[in-house]
C-alpha cells in the first residue's frame, strides 16, 4: 500500500466513523414517511433525489439498503466511494462532468434490475438547487419513481461550500423530511421533460423550506 492509498484509507475510515458517531447520537423523526411507503408499495425502483448539500442524514438514514449511488469521479470521490461501500450502497461511478455516459448505462441497468439508487441532481458542483435533466431522463428510461428527499436540523452546521453543506450538532434534533412520489410521463418529448424538471426543482425547494420550517415553529 503506498502513501496515498493508505491516507485514502484513513480518510474513509474517519469519514465513516465521524458519521455513524453524529448519526447515531442524533434525536431523530421524520416527516410524511407515508411518502416513501407509497414509493415502496408502487413495485418500481425508486430513485431518491436528494440536493447534494442535505445528502448527510439520507445517507445514514437509509445504509444497509443496497441502494446504489452515483459518486463522482472527481479527486474525492474514491474516498466517497469507500465510506458509501461501507454504509452498505452500491457505487457507480462518474458524475454529469466525468465518466457520466459510463455512469449512466451502469445505473441504467441498477434501476431496470429493480434495484433503487439515489442521485444529488445539482451535483457534483452545482449550480445549488439546480435540477440537471440527466437524472429525468434516467428515471424515465428506466421506469423508475422520483422520490424527494431532504433533511432539516435545529440549529444546523452549514459550511461554507457551493452546495451548503449541511450537518448537525451531536445529540441534536434531525428530521428527515420525504416529498410525495413523482412518476414521469413514458413518451414524453424533451419540452414536456423541462417542464417537469421545472416542477420537480421547485417541489424540492418548497419540501427543504417545509422541512426547515418544522424547527421555527
Amino acid at each position: 500500500m503506498n502513501k496515498k492509498q493508505f491516507l485514502n484509507l484513513l480518510a474513509m475510515k474517519l469519514a465513516w466513523l465521524f458519521i455513524m458517531a453524529l448519526g447515531k447520537s442524533a434525536i431523530k423523526s421524520a416527516h410524511n414517511r407515508k411518502y416513501l411507503h407509497q414509493a415502496y408499495a408502487t413495485g418500481k425502483p425508486i430513485m431518491f433525489v436528494i440536493w447534494h448539500g442535505k445528502m448527510l442524514l439520507p445517507m445514514y438514514a437509509h445504509r444497509n439498503e443496497g441502494v446504489a449511488a452515483m459518486v463522482s469521479e472527481h479527486n474525492d470521490g474514491e474516498i466517497i466511494a469507500r465510506a458509501m461501500e461501507r454504509f452498505g450502497y452500491r457505487t457507480v461511478r462518474g458524475s454529469s462532468t466525468r465518466g457520466g455516459t459510463k455512469a449512466y448505462r451502469n445505473m441504467l441497468k441498477v434501476l431496470k434490475s429493480g434495484n433503487h439508487c439515489t442521485m444529488t441532481p445539482d451535483g457534483p458542483t452545482g449550480p445549488r438547487y439546480v435540477f440537471k435533466i440527466g437524472a429525468l431522463q434516467l428515471a424515465q428510461r428506466a421506469g423508475a419513481v422520483l422520490l424527494p428527499l431532504t433533511f432539516s436540523a435545529k440549529n444546523p452546521v452549514v459550511l461554507k461550500s457551493w452546495d451548503a453543506f449541511t450537518l448537525w450538532k451531536p445529540f441534536g434534533k434531525v428530521c428527515l423530511a420525504y416529498g410525495p412520489p413523482l412518476f414521469l410521463p413514458d413518451t414524453a418529448d424533451a419540452d414536456t421533460l423541462e417542464l417537469c424538471r421545472l416542477d420537480i426543482q421547485q417541489r424540492m425547494m418548497d419540501l427543504q423550506k417545509e422541512a426547515d420550517d418544522l424547527f421555527r415553529k
